[in-house]
Protein backbone atom coordinates (compact mmCIF):
# COMPACT_ATOMS: atom_id res chain seq x y z
CA UNK A 1 0.00 0.00 0.00
CA UNK A 2 1.51 3.41 -1.14
CA UNK A 3 1.94 6.76 1.02
CA UNK A 4 -1.24 8.15 -0.84
CA UNK A 5 -3.67 4.89 0.36
CA UNK A 6 -2.43 5.15 3.30
CA UNK A 7 -3.72 9.18 4.27
CA UNK A 8 -6.38 8.27 2.37
CA UNK A 9 -7.60 5.47 4.79
CA UNK A 10 -6.03 7.36 7.88
CA UNK A 11 -8.25 10.55 7.14
CA UNK A 12 -11.29 8.15 6.28
CA UNK A 13 -11.21 7.15 9.37
CA UNK A 14 -10.72 10.20 11.16
CA UNK A 15 -13.87 11.14 9.24
CA UNK A 16 -16.08 8.04 10.91
CA UNK A 17 -14.40 8.26 14.42
CA UNK A 18 -16.90 10.27 16.71
CA UNK A 19 -14.93 12.62 18.80
CA UNK A 20 -15.58 12.20 22.59
CA UNK A 21 -13.50 11.36 25.65
CA UNK A 22 -13.25 7.85 25.04
CA UNK A 23 -11.72 8.21 21.39
CA UNK A 24 -9.57 11.40 21.88
CA UNK A 25 -6.48 8.93 21.94
CA UNK A 26 -7.08 6.87 19.03
CA UNK A 27 -7.99 10.16 17.32
CA UNK A 28 -4.52 11.65 18.60
CA UNK A 29 -2.97 8.85 17.28
CA UNK A 30 -4.56 8.87 13.72
CA UNK A 31 -3.52 12.14 13.62
CA UNK A 32 -0.04 11.95 14.65
CA UNK A 33 0.41 9.13 11.87
CA UNK A 34 -1.19 11.48 9.11
CA UNK A 35 1.43 14.14 9.84
CA UNK A 36 4.31 11.57 9.49
CA UNK A 37 2.89 10.45 6.48
CA UNK A 38 2.23 13.65 4.82
CA UNK A 39 6.01 14.41 5.76
CA UNK A 40 6.70 11.49 3.79
CA UNK A 41 5.00 12.20 0.78
CA UNK A 42 6.87 15.75 0.73
CA UNK A 43 10.54 14.58 1.45
CA UNK A 44 10.93 11.04 0.18
CA UNK A 45 13.64 9.43 2.08
CA UNK A 46 14.13 6.64 -1.27
CA UNK A 47 16.92 7.75 -4.27
CA UNK A 48 14.23 8.32 -6.14
CA UNK A 49 14.71 8.97 -10.19
CA UNK A 50 15.76 12.67 -11.67
CA UNK A 51 14.07 15.66 -10.21
CA UNK A 52 11.54 17.94 -11.55
CA UNK A 53 11.92 21.31 -12.85
CA UNK A 54 11.36 23.73 -10.22
CA UNK A 55 10.56 27.38 -10.17
CA UNK A 56 14.13 28.35 -10.38
CA UNK A 57 12.95 32.19 -8.81
CA UNK A 58 16.13 34.63 -7.44
CA UNK A 59 14.90 36.58 -4.37
CA UNK A 60 15.24 40.34 -5.03
CA UNK A 61 13.67 43.40 -3.61
CA UNK A 62 13.04 43.91 0.13
CA UNK A 63 10.55 41.06 0.83
CA UNK A 64 8.16 38.67 -1.65
CA UNK A 65 4.94 38.05 -1.97
CA UNK A 66 3.47 34.99 -3.55
CA UNK A 67 0.03 35.24 -5.26
CA UNK A 68 -1.87 31.74 -4.88
CA UNK A 69 -5.18 30.68 -6.39
CA UNK A 70 -7.38 28.56 -8.48
CA UNK A 71 -6.78 29.18 -12.51
CA UNK A 72 -8.25 31.75 -13.97
CA UNK A 73 -8.89 34.29 -10.91
CA UNK A 74 -7.04 37.15 -12.03
CA UNK A 75 -3.16 36.34 -10.46
CA UNK A 76 -1.70 37.73 -14.07
CA UNK A 77 -4.32 40.91 -14.55
CA UNK A 78 -3.39 41.79 -11.01
CA UNK A 79 0.49 41.48 -11.33
CA UNK A 80 0.13 43.23 -15.03
CA UNK A 81 -1.69 45.52 -13.75
CA UNK A 82 0.44 46.17 -10.24
CA UNK A 83 4.20 45.73 -11.74
CA UNK A 84 5.84 46.66 -15.12
CA UNK A 85 6.28 43.15 -15.74
CA UNK A 86 3.26 41.66 -18.28
CA UNK A 87 1.97 38.87 -17.82
CA UNK A 88 0.16 36.77 -20.12
CA UNK A 89 -3.82 36.40 -19.56
CA UNK A 90 -6.72 34.91 -22.04
CA UNK A 91 -9.68 33.32 -21.24
CA UNK A 92 -9.03 29.37 -20.81
CA UNK A 93 -6.73 27.85 -17.53
CA UNK A 94 -3.64 27.44 -17.06
CA UNK A 95 -2.51 30.30 -19.11
CA UNK A 96 0.45 31.04 -16.80
CA UNK A 97 2.88 27.93 -16.53
CA UNK A 98 5.69 28.37 -14.91
CA UNK A 99 6.70 31.45 -11.58
CA UNK A 100 6.85 35.03 -13.51
CA UNK A 101 8.18 37.51 -10.88
CA UNK A 102 7.42 41.17 -11.03
CA UNK A 103 8.23 44.16 -8.88
CA UNK A 104 6.05 47.09 -7.06
CA UNK A 105 7.69 50.04 -6.42
CA UNK A 106 5.95 51.59 -2.98
CA UNK A 107 7.04 53.67 -0.37
CA UNK A 108 10.80 53.83 -1.70
CA UNK A 109 10.77 49.90 -1.55
CA UNK A 110 11.01 47.32 -4.06
CA UNK A 111 8.62 44.34 -3.57
CA UNK A 112 8.86 41.10 -5.22
CA UNK A 113 5.57 39.99 -6.46
CA UNK A 114 5.37 36.50 -7.81
CA UNK A 115 2.84 35.19 -10.40
CA UNK A 116 1.92 31.39 -10.01
CA UNK A 117 0.83 28.45 -11.76
CA UNK A 118 -2.77 28.30 -10.59
CA UNK A 119 -3.36 24.87 -8.37
CA UNK A 120 -5.62 22.37 -8.13
CA UNK A 121 -7.51 20.48 -5.64
CA UNK A 122 -5.16 17.46 -4.87
CA UNK A 123 -1.85 20.06 -4.87
CA UNK A 124 -0.83 18.99 -1.93
CA UNK A 125 -0.16 15.34 -3.13
CA UNK A 126 1.85 16.51 -6.46
CA UNK A 127 -1.29 17.07 -8.68
CA UNK A 128 -0.56 19.92 -11.43
CA UNK A 129 3.35 20.92 -10.34
CA UNK A 130 1.16 21.98 -6.81
CA UNK A 131 4.14 20.91 -4.77
CA UNK A 132 6.80 23.32 -6.77
CA UNK A 133 4.33 26.03 -6.24
CA UNK A 134 3.63 25.75 -3.02
CA UNK A 135 7.54 25.29 -2.43
CA UNK A 136 7.40 28.32 -3.96
CA UNK A 137 5.01 30.01 -1.63
CA UNK A 138 6.79 28.19 1.63
CA UNK A 139 10.07 31.09 0.86
CA UNK A 140 7.68 34.30 0.18
CA UNK A 141 6.96 37.08 3.51
CA UNK A 142 3.15 37.08 2.56
CA UNK A 143 0.87 34.90 0.65
CA UNK A 144 -1.91 36.66 -1.33
CA UNK A 145 -4.59 34.20 -1.74
CA UNK A 146 -6.78 35.37 -5.11
CA UNK A 147 -10.32 34.27 -4.60
CA UNK A 148 -13.34 34.56 -7.30
CA UNK A 149 -15.83 36.76 -5.64
CA UNK A 150 -18.76 35.07 -7.91
CA UNK A 151 -17.71 31.79 -6.86
CA UNK A 152 -18.63 30.21 -3.64
CA UNK A 153 -16.28 30.26 -0.08
CA UNK A 154 -15.50 26.62 -0.74
CA UNK A 155 -12.69 27.82 -3.18
CA UNK A 156 -10.93 29.24 0.39
CA UNK A 157 -11.65 26.29 2.30
CA UNK A 158 -10.00 23.83 -0.40
CA UNK A 159 -6.97 26.30 -1.06
CA UNK A 160 -6.22 26.63 2.99
CA UNK A 161 -6.20 22.26 3.05
CA UNK A 162 -4.10 22.34 0.37
CA UNK A 163 -1.42 24.24 2.34
CA UNK A 164 -2.16 23.37 5.79
CA UNK A 165 -1.70 19.59 4.57
CA UNK A 166 1.95 21.02 3.40
CA UNK A 167 3.01 22.56 6.89
CA UNK A 168 1.53 26.41 5.95
CA UNK A 169 0.23 27.43 8.92
CA UNK A 170 -2.19 30.87 7.42
CA UNK A 171 -2.14 34.39 9.94
CA UNK A 172 -1.31 31.90 12.97
CA UNK A 173 1.17 32.41 16.04
CA UNK A 174 3.38 29.32 16.62
CA UNK A 175 2.18 27.42 19.71
CA UNK A 176 4.26 28.63 23.14
CA UNK A 177 5.22 24.98 23.40
CA UNK A 178 8.44 24.00 24.21
CA UNK A 179 10.00 20.01 23.48
CA UNK A 180 13.31 19.28 23.98
CA UNK A 181 14.32 15.32 23.54
CA UNK A 182 17.07 14.25 25.79
CA UNK A 183 19.11 11.14 26.05
CA UNK A 184 17.67 9.71 28.81
CA UNK A 185 15.09 10.50 32.16
CA UNK A 186 12.21 9.49 30.33
CA UNK A 187 9.33 12.14 29.48
CA UNK A 188 9.01 15.40 32.15
CA UNK A 189 5.82 16.96 31.26
CA UNK A 190 4.96 20.16 32.44
CA UNK A 191 2.02 23.28 31.84
CA UNK A 192 1.91 26.25 33.41
CA UNK A 193 -1.89 26.93 32.22
CA UNK A 194 -4.64 24.36 32.39
CA UNK A 195 -5.40 22.29 29.73
CA UNK A 196 -8.89 21.93 27.93
CA UNK A 197 -8.21 20.08 24.36
CA UNK A 198 -5.30 17.51 24.89
CA UNK A 199 -3.84 15.33 28.25
CA UNK A 200 -0.49 14.09 29.27
CA UNK A 201 -1.68 10.21 28.56
CA UNK A 202 -2.58 11.82 24.77
CA UNK A 203 0.47 13.20 24.61
CA UNK A 204 2.95 10.17 25.33
CA UNK A 205 1.24 8.53 23.25
CA UNK A 206 1.48 11.13 20.47
CA UNK A 207 5.41 11.27 21.62
CA UNK A 208 5.74 7.60 21.47
CA UNK A 209 4.33 7.17 18.11
CA UNK A 210 7.38 9.26 16.62
CA UNK A 211 9.39 7.21 18.93
CA UNK A 212 10.43 9.57 21.28
CA UNK A 213 10.84 8.56 24.45
CA UNK A 214 13.12 10.84 26.47
CA UNK A 215 11.89 14.39 26.19
CA UNK A 216 11.03 17.90 28.47
CA UNK A 217 7.99 18.96 27.26
CA UNK A 218 6.35 22.53 28.65
CA UNK A 219 3.00 23.67 27.52
CA UNK A 220 2.66 28.01 28.10
CA UNK A 221 -0.57 28.08 26.90
CA UNK A 222 -3.91 25.71 25.70
CA UNK A 223 -2.95 24.47 22.70
CA UNK A 224 -4.74 21.46 21.01
CA UNK A 225 -3.15 17.79 19.50
CA UNK A 226 -2.81 19.45 16.45
CA UNK A 227 -0.59 22.51 17.24
CA UNK A 228 1.41 20.26 19.95
CA UNK A 229 1.80 17.91 16.43
CA UNK A 230 3.26 20.93 14.58
CA UNK A 231 5.66 21.43 17.56
CA UNK A 232 7.09 17.72 17.33
CA UNK A 233 7.63 17.69 13.29
CA UNK A 234 9.32 21.25 13.82
CA UNK A 235 9.06 21.74 9.98
CA UNK A 236 5.92 24.23 9.87
CA UNK A 237 5.84 27.72 8.21
CA UNK A 238 3.52 30.59 10.16
CA UNK A 239 2.94 33.01 7.29
CA UNK A 240 0.66 35.82 7.00
CA UNK A 241 -1.96 35.94 4.18
CA UNK A 242 -4.01 38.43 2.41
CA UNK A 243 -7.59 37.22 1.19
CA UNK A 244 -7.85 39.05 -2.34
CA UNK A 245 -11.50 38.73 -3.90
CA UNK A 246 -10.78 39.95 -7.44
CA UNK A 247 -14.08 40.32 -9.83
CA UNK A 248 -16.36 42.40 -7.62
CA UNK A 249 -17.91 43.72 -10.24
CA UNK A 250 -19.69 40.85 -10.84
CA UNK A 251 -21.49 40.85 -7.54
CA UNK A 252 -23.93 42.62 -5.47
CA UNK A 253 -22.83 45.74 -3.27
CA UNK A 254 -24.01 43.50 0.08
CA UNK A 255 -21.93 40.94 -0.98
CA UNK A 256 -19.28 42.93 -1.63
CA UNK A 257 -20.10 44.31 1.78
CA UNK A 258 -19.94 41.20 3.15
CA UNK A 259 -16.63 40.15 1.92
CA UNK A 260 -14.91 43.49 2.67
CA UNK A 261 -15.63 43.19 6.80
CA UNK A 262 -14.33 39.74 7.11
CA UNK A 263 -11.12 39.99 8.75
CA UNK A 264 -7.50 39.75 6.76
CA UNK A 265 -10.17 40.61 3.15
CA UNK A 266 -9.39 43.30 0.47
CA UNK A 267 -12.11 43.21 -2.44
CA UNK A 268 -10.57 44.56 -5.93
CA UNK A 269 -11.59 44.07 -9.18
CA UNK A 270 -8.83 43.67 -11.96
CA UNK A 271 -10.44 44.89 -14.84
CA UNK A 272 -11.92 47.51 -13.98
CA UNK A 273 -8.80 48.92 -11.45
CA UNK A 274 -11.21 49.00 -8.69
CA UNK A 275 -9.75 49.42 -4.87
CA UNK A 276 -5.92 48.34 -6.55
CA UNK A 277 -4.32 51.58 -3.92
CA UNK A 278 -5.85 49.67 -0.58
CA UNK A 279 -4.76 46.66 -1.77
CA UNK A 280 -0.98 48.30 -1.98
CA UNK A 281 -1.41 49.70 1.65
CA UNK A 282 -2.88 46.47 2.89
CA UNK A 283 0.45 44.61 1.60
CA UNK A 284 2.51 47.06 3.03
CA UNK A 285 0.60 46.97 6.60
CA UNK A 286 0.38 42.94 6.24
CA UNK A 287 4.59 43.33 5.32
CA UNK A 288 5.36 45.19 8.41
CA UNK A 289 8.01 47.09 7.04
CA UNK A 290 9.71 50.07 8.32
CA UNK A 291 11.74 52.94 6.30
CA UNK A 292 14.43 54.82 7.92
CA UNK A 293 16.29 57.96 7.28
CA UNK A 294 19.81 58.83 7.88
CA UNK A 295 21.31 61.95 8.74
CA UNK A 296 25.19 63.20 8.29
CA UNK A 297 26.08 65.23 11.43
CA UNK A 298 25.63 69.02 10.57
CA UNK A 299 23.47 68.21 7.28
CA UNK A 300 19.52 68.25 7.07
CA UNK A 301 18.27 64.95 6.56
CA UNK A 302 17.86 63.02 2.89
CA UNK A 303 14.09 62.87 2.54
CA UNK A 304 13.93 62.09 -0.82
CA UNK A 305 11.56 59.61 -2.12
CA UNK A 306 14.57 57.44 -3.60
CA UNK A 307 16.67 57.86 0.50
CA UNK A 308 15.81 55.91 3.01
CA UNK A 309 16.46 52.48 4.10
CA UNK A 310 13.75 49.48 4.41
CA UNK A 311 14.03 47.47 7.22
CA UNK A 312 12.06 44.82 8.76
CA UNK A 313 9.28 45.62 11.48
CA UNK A 314 11.05 45.70 15.17
CA UNK A 315 14.25 46.57 13.67
CA UNK A 316 16.89 47.58 15.84
CA UNK A 317 19.70 50.37 15.31
CA UNK A 318 21.98 47.38 14.69
CA UNK A 319 19.91 46.33 11.70
CA UNK A 320 20.48 50.20 10.39
CA UNK A 321 24.02 49.49 10.68
CA UNK A 322 24.43 46.03 9.13
CA UNK A 323 22.03 47.48 6.30
CA UNK A 324 24.74 50.29 5.92
CA UNK A 325 27.89 48.73 6.51
CA UNK A 326 28.80 45.57 7.93
CA UNK A 327 31.53 47.28 9.79
CA UNK A 328 29.53 50.15 11.41
CA UNK A 329 27.84 48.14 14.28
CA UNK A 330 30.95 47.45 16.08
CA UNK A 331 32.52 50.62 15.41
CA UNK A 332 29.33 53.01 16.92
CA UNK A 333 29.44 55.38 20.28
CA UNK A 334 25.80 56.12 19.97
CA UNK A 335 23.18 56.88 17.65
CA UNK A 336 20.16 59.61 17.37
CA UNK A 337 17.24 59.28 16.09
CA UNK A 338 14.19 61.06 15.50
CA UNK A 339 11.03 60.37 15.02
CA UNK A 340 8.17 58.66 16.82
CA UNK A 341 10.22 55.65 18.80
CA UNK A 342 11.95 58.10 21.42
CA UNK A 343 10.12 59.65 24.08
CA UNK A 344 11.77 63.08 23.39
CA UNK A 345 13.24 64.47 20.24
CA UNK A 346 15.88 64.02 19.32
CA UNK A 347 17.40 61.21 21.54
CA UNK A 348 20.40 59.28 22.21
CA UNK A 349 20.25 55.59 21.92
CA UNK A 350 22.24 51.71 22.01
CA UNK A 351 22.30 49.56 19.41
CA UNK A 352 19.28 47.56 20.87
CA UNK A 353 17.03 50.73 20.26
CA UNK A 354 13.94 49.67 17.96
CA UNK A 355 12.99 52.15 14.96
CA UNK A 356 9.62 52.83 14.05
CA UNK A 357 8.93 54.18 10.49
CA UNK A 358 10.27 57.37 9.03
CA UNK A 359 12.64 57.93 12.11
CA UNK A 360 15.90 59.70 11.27
CA UNK A 361 18.81 58.32 12.81
CA UNK A 362 22.84 59.89 13.08
CA UNK A 363 25.53 57.35 13.51
CA UNK A 364 27.71 58.86 15.52
CA UNK A 365 31.12 56.41 15.12
CA UNK A 366 34.25 55.93 17.95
Amino acid sequence: MGILEKIAEIEHEISRTQKNKATEYHLGLLKAKLAKYRQQLLEPTGKGGAKGEGFDVMKSGDARVAMVGFPSVGKSTLLSSMTSTHSEAAGYEFTTLTCIPGVISYNGANIQLLDLPGIIEGASQGKGRGRQVISVAKTSDLILMMLDAGKSDQQKMLLERELEAVGIRLNKKPPNIYVKQKKVGGVKFTNTVPLTHCNEKLIMHVLHEYKIFNADVIFREDCTIDEFIDVVQGNRVYMTCLYVYNKIDQISIEEIDRLARMPHHVVISCEMNLNMDYLLEKIWEYLALVRVYTKKPGNAPDLGPEDGIILRGGATIEHCCHALHRSIASQLRYAIVWGTSTKFSPQRVGLTHKLDHEDVVQIVKK
